[in-house]
């Protein structure tokens, strides 16, 4: 009887593994991964975020792993952030998905996408606190308020930041 019980639970384990990982957030990583070079997987790894170089301008991006955004920021050359660009592919997409199409718009239509784009000035702790959700897989979006959150965002807006 042991030997039963023991197997089942380990089907049953194996059986939700594999159900957390084809999920449609674990498939578009999966993606994402695919198409990223091997240090941008590394930097995303150990920092929750890559950076790409845009196709026209050559300026550097980086992309920050979160579930909202923004995450997209031009950066200079020490890596210091200069300017934060929204776009969004139009759709319900899982962050892999979006990082990706992201990813290369930047680098294969880079003016449409800035044409596009919304631009703000990075604020406060934002990139700090973006990479450390990233990392730990924690939303702090999940423990605001969100009304809250939408007065900021609205404040940088209205204030042109």
């Amino acid at each position: 009887m042991a030997g039963a019980s023991s197997r089942i639970n380990a089907v049953r384990e194996l059986y939700r593994k594999f159900a957390n990982e084809n999920t449609r957030e674990a498939r578009g990583l999966r993606l994402l991964r695919d198409w990223l070079s091997p240090d941008q997987r590394e930097q995303l790894d150990n920092s929750g975020y890559f950076e790409v170089c845009g196709c026209a301008s050559r300026k550097r991006y980086r992309i920050y792993h979160v579930r909202f955004a923004p995450n997209v920021y031009e950066i200079d050359s020490v890596g210091r952030l200069k300017v934060g660009v929204c776009f969004l592919p139009a759709g319900p997409l899982v962050t892999g998905d979006v990082m990706l199409a992201q990813k290369i718009a930047l680098e294969t239509d880079e003016h449409c996408a800035i044409a596009v784009a919304n631009r703000f000035s990075p604020a406060g702790d934002w990139p700090r606190w973006l990479a450390l959700e990233a990392i730990s897989g924690r939303s702090r979006m999940d423990a605001m308020n969100r009304r809250h959150y939408i007065r900021s965002i609205s404040r940088l807006a209205i204030e042109g930041l």
